[in-house]
Formats: C-alpha cells, sequence, structure tokens
C-alpha cells in the first residue's frame, strides 16, 4: 500500500463507524482495520468487548457497507500482556487502574499506530474517540476536549505527543452529540447505528473482581482492617476487593462512616478513616508527560482531572523529571494507579498515575 491512506480502527461500534464514514464522504481514502484483542474463538463472556469475533464481525460489516477495505489484525497477545494482566496487577497491588488509558496507550496509539505507519505505508490514524486535535500556526498539535462534553474521552488520551498527534484524526469530536453520531450512523445505513454502549472494563463484564480473583487468588486472603492509631478494628475479605476510597463493603460496623484511606498489600492490611482523613491535597505522580513534550514550566498552575469525567480542579503542578507532586486547592479524593491528568481550559496539557499513598 502507498499514498495518503487514513486507517480507521473500527471497534465495531457506532463511533468508529461513523468515524470512518466522516472521512469517506470527505472524500478520503479510507482504510479499515479492527484489533483482535482475545483469542480467536476464545470463551470470552463479554460481549461488548471489541476485541471479540463478534464486534470484529460488526466493523467488517460497517466496512462493507461503506465500501472500504477492511483488514483484521491481531493484537491478542499484546493486550493479554499490556492491559489484562496490568489491570489485575494493579489490583492485586491496592490500586486502582484505569484499563482504557493502557489500551490507549500501548494499543491503539503504540502498537496500531506503528503498523499502520510501517507496515501498511499509512499517514494518518483514525479512531472513535471524542476529543479533538487542532494545529497551530507554527505546526505544534494540540489536544482539546471533544465538543459534545457528557462524551469527551480526552482524559484517557492524555499521554499523546507531537508524534502520535501528527498522525492522528478525531473525526466525531466536532459533533454536537451522541444522537448525531447514531444519525449519522442511520442516515448510512450502518448496522452499528443503534448498537449499545461499550463498558470501561471492557474484557471484564459483571463484577471485574471476579476476573481478579481468579487470575490473583493471593489477593482475595483475609486480612486487618486498621484504623490511623494501628489498632485492629475488623476483618477485610481481600486487597483485591477494596478501593481507596471505598466506604460500602468495607466490613467494619463502628456507628461512623470508614472509609478505605490507603491499602499496604505486604501486610494485607487495609487502613480506614473519616471522611476527612481519606481526602487530601497534595499527590505525588509518576510517568508524567506532556503533549507539547516538555511541561509548561517547572511548576505551573492548572486544572487537574482525578479520574474520567470528573470535575476540573483548581491545582498546581510541581515537575521533577518523569515525576510531579500535584497540590490541589481543596481536598479530595483519588486512588492510586488513577490517572491525574492537567487542563488549561479546553487543552489537555498532560498527566501522570497516582502513586500509592506510604502514610
Amino acid at each position: 500500500m502507498s499514498g495518503d491512506r487514513v486507517f480507521v480502527a473500527m471497534s465495531g461500534g457506532v463511533d468508529s463507524s461513523v468515524a470512518a464514514a466522516i472521512l469517506k464522504e470527505r472524500g478520503e481514502e479510507v482504510v479499515g482495520v479492527w484489533m483482535r484483542l482475545v483469542p480467536a474463538s476464545a470463551d470470552v463472556d463479554a460481549p461488548r468487548c471489541c476485541g471479540t469475533d463478534e464486534a470484529g464481525e460488526d466493523a467488517r460489516q460497517a466496512a462493507a457497507v461503506l465500501g472500504i477495505p477492511f483488514y483484521a489484525l491481531d493484537y491478542a497477545d499484546l493486550f493479554g500482556e499490556r492491559v489484562v494482566d496490568r489491570f489485575v496487577d494493579s489490583y492485586a497491588a491496592g490500586e486502582t487502574p484505569n484499563p482504557c488509558v493502557a489500551c490507549n496507550e500501548h494499543l491503539k496509539f503504540d502498537a496500531l499506530l506503528r503498523d499502520v505507519v510501517r507496515k501498511f505505508g499509512g499517514t494518518r490514524l483514525a479512531t472513535g474517540h471524542y476529543a479533538r486535535v487542532r494545529t497551530d500556526a507554527d505546526g505544534g498539535h494540540h489536544l482539546l476536549r471533544a465538543r459534545h462534553e457528557a462524551k469527551d474521552q480526552s482524559y484517557a488520551l492524555y499521554m499523546l505527543g507531537q508524534r502520535e498527534l501528527s498522525r492522528t484524526v478525531f473525526p466525531i469530536g466536532e459533533l454536537r452529540d451522541k444522537a448525531e453520531t447514531r444519525a449519522i450512523a442511520a442516515r448510512l445505513g450502518l448496522p452499528t447505528a443503534s448498537k449499545a454502549e461499550s463498558m470501561d472494563v471492557c474484557f471484564a463484564p459483571g463484577d471485574y473482581r471476579d476476573l481478579v480473583r481468579r487470575r490473583a487468588p493471593e489477593a482475595f486472603v483475609r486480612g486487618p482492617i486498621e484504623d490511623l492509631d494501628g489498632t485492629t478494628i475488623g476483618t477485610h475479605a481481600g486487597i483485591g476487593a477494596l478501593t481507596v476510597g471505598q466506604r460500602s463493603g468495607v466490613g467494619v460496623a463502628t456507628g461512623e462512616r470508614l472509609y478505605v484511606l490507603r491499602l499496604e498489600p505486604d501486610r494485607r492490611a487495609a487502613i480506614v478513616g473519616t471522611r476527612e482523613q481519606v481526602t487530601r491535597t497534595t499527590y505525588e505522580l509518576a510517568d508524567v508527560s506532556f503533549v507539547a513534550g516538555r511541561p509548561p514550566a517547572d511548576e505551573f498552575e492548572t486544572s487537574a482531572v482525578l479520574r474520567y469525567r470528573g470535575i476540573p480542579l483548581a491545582a498546581s503542578a510541581r515537575v521533577h523529571g518523569s515525576d510531579a507532586t500535584l497540590e490541589l486547592a481543596a481536598p479530595a479524593l483519588v486512588a492510586p494507579g488513577q490517572a491525574a491528568v492537567f487542563y488549561e481550559g479546553d487543552e489537555v496539557i498532560g498527566g501522570g498515575v497516582v502513586r500509592r499513598s506510604s502514610r
């Protein structure tokens, strides 16, 4: 293959199908590509996962209706290693990971983008993400929130840098809302027009803890629940069943609302406290990256989003190498393993992963 072809990562859902349709209507030379994320014919109880055979067939049918070439690429092993295994290991270590962030970073905008460029000679990769990319007069690329704020997915794309954004297209980022997306799909007769929304943890339908329990049973060994003074006040069913900030299901009845303050997997201990004790203003971040390739300054003011579609919080960030210290203007709760993303208005500046607290 050669020429200015744009490859569309087609998941079998309506968003990526419409992304391909929009590009074709613009006169682009479009190629559909689907990522197999689970072993072929595997007994996977994840009907809404974009990497199953069922999703692949939906993507193929959408490509056929659009009259575009379609290819299936197998990333099952890589997905298992970089997303599923890390998800399980993170929960077993007392963290709360975001698998969408990992999938975007390691699969879509690393492995797939690399293969599109090197193996197929493509120039750009489009996806069905609700986000926008703009290029300034100097050739710099900026990552922005989607026009449809309720569906915005820029939080899970914070790790994209100039190299990735220079080859990335988000065709549905300018659409008004999901209704407009579905209307386009219906107008074109796409089989995905009325397909249900995908799931955040698409590979673990139902209770994700069942997956963690099967893969990491050691994370479900009972352990002590302690207060901040180190006094044992109860017993929990396993670190893998708890998350920082959790209130329900802690297993302690003391007459006051207690939250999981931190988890100490080495001791299998859960430390609990009051709402005031569990919220903090200072968080340490690891694996910090910036869209521009560098921070605005060693220390800068920002709006921090601490969870997917969370409320922006006034904050400052102090960068030291690949780490950063985030200072919030008011106490808030975020679990280790989650992403903290820096915004300036609608623009994503960068972000990092919240470290596990040692106190």
